[in-house]
């Protein structure tokens, strides 16, 4: 019983996204993949995980939970976009031991000055960057100055 097993060009069209995303998806460990030679294959259950299309068994007698959040900051402009997406995606990567990684999405609007930042993952690793998000976004830290850049 053989998995079917796709190639890094078949998921980025089957999915809509560059090549480049979905091999940067596999190098922060977001979507599961083995490497052959000198290229990346796909189980078909790993991408069905990273597009939510199957639930992951069960972890024990309490069973799992995933946590949806989805953070709005106004008043963003690029630059501080790219510094709080960095500082966000760092503290996710930092290791959890958790059998489910954080999937976090970062999109800024330049029209509006608005950035919304999605975290999906169990709820105390939620929990941990949603804290780090209110430090960052509570502190007087000059994230959101224009010498935040300079320095």
């Amino acid at each position: 019983m053989t998995e079917e097993m796709y190639s890094v060009e078949q998921v980025a069209e089957q999915l809509g996204l560059h090549v480049r995303t979905v091999r940067g998806y596999i190098r922060s460990g977001r979507l599961k993949a083995v490497r052959i030679g000198k290229q990346y294959r796909i189980a078909r259950s790993d991408l069905a995980e990273l597009t939510g299309r199957t639930r992951p068994a069960t972890a024990g007698p309490g069973g799992s939970a995933e946590v949806s959040s989805i953070v709005q900051v106004d008043g963003v402009d690029r630059a501080a976009a790219d510094r709080l997406g960095t500082l966000v995606l760092a503290g996710a990567n930092t290791s959890r031991g958790s059998a489910h990684p954080l999937r976090i999405q970062t999109v800024h609007d330049e029209e509006r000055n608005r950035m919304k930042i999605v975290v999906l993952g169990s709820p105390g690793d939620t929990a941990e960057v949603l804290q780090l998000l209110e430090a960052v976004l509570d502190g007087d830290n000059g994230l959101f100055s224009r010498e935040a850049g300079d320095a």
